[in-house]
């Protein structure tokens, strides 16, 4: 007991760091969709038939959006899920603009039995951060 109480200071630190040590394992995708950087993406799109979902709105879709990439709003996807039928057996990767509606739309997927889904981390904000190109149609 005397040990404790002369070095609670450094318990403390040990604890606390051991805490920072762990949090990002804690914390990082409780959404249980997986998710890829966007470097990550870039090497799918080269290694593999990569069908791209676009789950924004059409205002942000028109302002740029991945090369090649679908466009079907969130909102929408439900409705038009037969659209995709064809892609069940590819990787997807859905992107939104932070990733939020991009973890939605892979649940709403993987619910119709969709075989590889994953998410783009952070959404095109880290997309475009990472200075990665877009398109404008």
């Amino acid at each position: 007991m005397e040990f404790i109480t002369s070095n609670a200071i450094f318990i403390g630190l040990a604890v606390v760091s051991g805490v920072a040590l762990i949090w990002p394992m804690l914390t990082n995708n409780h959404s249980g969709v997986p998710s890829v950087s966007a470097s990550e993406a870039v090497l799918l799109m080269n290694r593999a038939r990569l069908f791209i979902l676009d789950v924004r709105d059409e205002g942000e879709f028109v302002q740029g959006h991945i090369n090649g990439a679908k466009h079907i709003p969130l909102a929408n996807l439900e409705v038009r899920i037969k659209e995709l039928v064809k892609q069940k057996n590819k990787p997807v990767l859905v992107y939104c603009q932070r990733g939020g509606r991009s973890t939605n739309a892979c649940k709403i997927l993987a619910k119709h039995e969709f075989a590889q889904v994953s998410s783009l981390q952070g959404g095109l904000d880290k997309w475009t951060e990472a200075n990665m190109p877009l398109v404008k149609d």
